[in-house]
C-alpha cells in the first residue's frame, strides 16, 4: 500500500503544464493531450500527488506524440496529497481505489464518445490499484502497473488483458518476492504479460513526479510501449 516511502518527493504542482490542456471529461476535470482524430486513447492514472505532476504531464505529451489521445483525469477533485496535507492514510478515506474505479468509468465512457475504440491504461502507486480493477472487468484493452500499491496476487489472477508491471527493487510496499507472485499468477493463466524489476530503483523516487525523470523516464516508457503494441495490435 501507499506510505511515506512513496511520499518522500513530492513535486512541484502547476497547473499549467504540459502542451495539452484541461477540460471536463466523464464528470472529472482531465489534462488531454493528443489528436482528438486518434482512434486509441491511453488513460494515465496518478500516483497520490496527482494529475497536474509536470512529469506526469510531461509522459502523457510523450505517448500523445505517437498517435495516441491521452487522458490524465483528476481523482482527486483538487486535494492532491501534497504540501504537507492531512496525514495519507487519513487522506486515503475520502479517496479510495474504490472510488477511483468508479470514477474511472465515465471517462472511459467518455472517450468512446469521442470515437476512441480501444483504451489502454497507465497506472502509478495509488493508481494502479485502479488500473488492475478496470483490466479485471476489461473496461480497457490493456493495462500497465508502476510500483504497483495496494494491488493482490488475487488482483492479478483476475486480469482479463495484457498487462505489463514495473518495479522497483528497492520497495516497502510491492518488493520483488511479490512481483515475482504476480509473474507466477499470469503464467499460470497464460495472460499475455510483460514484467521487470528496475535494478537499484528505489519507491523513495516517485515514478514520474519527482525530478529523476530523465531515468524514469524510458522505465515508463518501456511499458507504455507493450501498451501501445497491444492496443495496436487490436
Amino acid at each position: 500500500m501507499s506510505g511515506p516511502q512513496c511520499c518522500a518527493n513530492p513535486p512541484t504542482l502547476n497547473p499549467n503544464s504540459g502542451a495539452g490542456h484541461v477540460e471536463k471529461l466523464g464528470g472529472l476535470s482531465t489534462y488531454v493531450t493528443g489528436s482528438p482524430d486518434s482512434k486509441l486513447a491511453t488513460l494515465l492514472i496518478s500516483d497520490v500527488f496527482g494529475y497536474e505532476a509536470p512529469n506526469l504531464r510531461k509522459l502523457a505529451d510523450k505517448v500523445a506524440a505517437a498517435g495516441f489521445y491521452v487522458a490524465v483525469p483528476d481523482f482527486f477533485h483538487g486535494d492532491p496529497n501534497v504540501d504537507g496535507g492531512r496525514p495519507l492514510q487519513e487522506w486515503i478515506k475520502d479517496h479510495g481505489v474504490d472510488k477511483g474505479f468508479e470514477e474511472a468509468k465515465p471517462v472511459i465512457q467518455a472517450l468512446k464518445c469521442k470515437g476512441i475504440t480501444a483504451t489502454g491504461a497507465v497506472g502509478f502507486c495509488w493508481g494502479a490499484k485502479v488500473v488492475v480493477q478496470l483490466a479485471k472487468h476489461e473496461f480497457i484493452q490493456a493495462a500497465v502497473l508502476l510500483h504497483p500499491s495496494f494491488v493482490t496476487v488475487d488482483d492479478i489472477k483476475g486480469v482479463e488483458v495484457p498487462i505489463s508491471v514495473l518495479g522497483a527493487e528497492i520497495d516497502q510496499f510491492s518488493p520483488p518476492a511479490l512481483v515475482k507472485e504476480f509473474e507466477e499468477a499470469l503464467t499460470a493463466k497464460s495472460e499475455r504479460f510483460n514484467l521487470k524489476l528496475i535494478p537499484k530503483l528505489n519507491s523513495k523516487c516517485p515514478w514520474v513526479s519527482s525530478t529523476k525523470l530523465l531515468f524514469v523516464l524510458p522505465l515508463c516508457t518501456a511499458g507504455i510501449r507493450f501498451l501501445c503494441f497491444r492496443l495496436i495490435a487490436l
